[in-house]
């Protein structure tokens, strides 16, 4: 790659560290961003901290046509990270959901086409263009929903899996996973899609909704409370975001052999863990019980999704390498360091 590579959401959490890959490896990164999530300005500072006048920063709105042409203009690649990422706020407001995410990806890929280039574009769908999974059969562990069949348990949703929107979310990001793949078909672009599972580790900023790990972790290292939506028994296979650092790069590298094609990204059945067991680990990371309560469960919430990601390995060589306890751990660290407020003691009478 001769030309700068353009990440949008760069500032955010996934962004800033693909960023400070590319960047430490030499590239030059263009960081389109509006930085509107509370946070994520923290990250632009460290990335100009550490690599000084090869970031070149956009405040910009995915919403921004002109913008997002002239992001695209000298681009040598393109990774789209940049999205509206909670379903809650996609089911209160499904049309900015939809001009973000869906009208956003279009115009991105206009920009793209417009540059008479074929510029390489990945980018980040979600577990969620599966939908619900409802078809599957379940059965129920003490502490987790799993499951029924063995060989599905085993290794996980594959790609063949089919397509089953669900909320504005699942809506917005599966019709700009389809418009991506499509590119590569009528107009000939270099494409690919990253159906993502839970990424968590250093430089997220959790919330409520969205980035549970990290949320889980800042209440508890805070002493605060947290809520549970649903039963706690739901499965995720949590992937560190160093892991899925290397995955895009590997498909970038690969990306004239693997245009038009999706993959999953995950931590895959290795690790695969409920919210219950999160939540027990966290508690020996902090050496307390945590004060955990229970709300309804959330539309679209999945009972169990691990991600079958052997399509990537075969093609890649891409392996999920950091175990979750050990993944957790150090996002635990990072946030000690430079997130969290220490926890008050108690006054003594």
């Amino acid at each position: 790659m001769t030309g700068p590579v353009l990440v949008t959401g760069g500032s955010g959490f996934i962004g800033s560290n693909l960023a400070d890959s590319l960047l430490a490896d030499g590239h030059e990164v263009i960081v389109l961003d509006n930085l509107s999530r509370p946070g994520v300005e923290q990250n632009l500072d460290w990335l100009r901290a550490r690599h000084g006048a090869r970031i070149h920063p956009l405040r910009a709105d995915l919403r921004d046509r002109a913008a997002l042409r002239e992001a695209a203009r000298d681009a040598s690649a393109v990774i789209h990270l940049a999205a509206q990422t909670a379903v809650t706020t996609s089911m209160a407001d499904p049309i900015d959901d939809f001009e973000v995410n869906a009208r956003g990806t279009i115009d991105l890929l206009e920009a793209v086409r417009a540059t008479g280039r074929r510029v390489p574009v990945l980018f980040a769908s979600t577990n969620k263009v599966y939908g619900c999974l409802e078809a599957m059969e379940m059965a129920e562990a003490a502490d987790r929903h799993l499951p029924a069949d063995e060989p599905l348990r085993a290794h996980g949703v594959p790609e063949g899996q089919p397509l089953d929107f669900r909320t504005p979310y699942g809506c917005s990001k599966g019709v700009a996973d389809q418009y991506v793949l499509d590119y590569a078909k009528s107009y000939g672009l270099p494409t690919a899609v990253l159906r993502m599972s839970c990424i968590y580790g250093p430089r997220q900023f959790g919330t409520e909704d969205q980035g549970w790990v990290a949320h889980f972790l800042i209440r508890a290292l805070q002493g605060e409370p947290i809520t549970l939506y649903g039963d706690g028994k739901q499965v995720r296979d949590i992937l560190h975001v160093s892991d899925a650092v290397a995955a895009y790069r590997s498909v970038l590298a690969n990306i004239d052999r693997l245009s038009g094609r999706a993959f999953n990204l995950g931590g895959g059945p290795r690790n695969a863990v409920s919210l219950l067991a999160v939540l027990r680990e966290i508690e020996r990371l902090v050496g307390r019980p945590l004060s955990v309560s229970h709300g309804d469960w959330r539309p679209g919430d999945q009972h169990w999704f691990v991600a079958d990601a052997r399509r990537l390995s075969a093609e890649t060589g891409w392996q999920a390498t950091i175990p979750w306890r050990e993944g957790l751990a150090d996002l635990a660290a990072w946030l000690r360091a430079h997130r969290v407020r220490p926890v008050p003691e108690r006054i003594r009478a």
